[in-house]
Parts: structure tokens; sequence; C-alpha cells
């Protein structure tokens, strides 16, 4: 097993640099896309992003950019 233990939040985020992300913000809305960067904040910067409405794509957002204090949950 070569997998990486992730000892702290800020390294499961730095190990999802590139790769796909669930987010899960406020009032019941769910992001998906590549994540491309983070910082303290939580601030998020997505690619490809879409909105999911029920599981399913809703909107295609292309980049995004979430505020950290809306994000309840990330999901690698």
């Amino acid at each position: 097993m070569n997998e990486k233990v992730s000892n702290r939040p800020f390294d499961l985020l730095s190990d999802s640099i590139g790769k796909p992300v669930l987010v899960e913000l406020k009032e019941n809305t769910a992001v998906r896309g590549t994540l491309k960067a983070f910082d303290i904040h939580m601030n998020l910067v997505l690619e490809d992003a879409e909105k999911l409405v029920g599981g399913e794509p809703k909107n295609r957002y292309g980049k995004m950019l979430l505020r950290g204090d809306t994000v309840l949950l990330i999901s690698p």
C-alpha cells in the first residue's frame, strides 16, 4: 500500500489539487469540479465546475471561485 496518509486538513486539499472534488455548500447546493487552488480561508478555485441538483448536473460554469464561508464539505 503506497497511499499517502494526510495528517492535516490542508494536506488532503493539497493532495486533491488537479483532481475532481465534490463541494457541498450552504443552501443545499452542491458543485463538482477540478480543484485548482485554495487558501487558508477555504476559498476554492474549481475548473470545469458544474452545479448539481439531485445529484445530476444542472448548470456548467467552467472556472468558479467559491467563497470559503459558504463551504460545508469537500469530498475528494
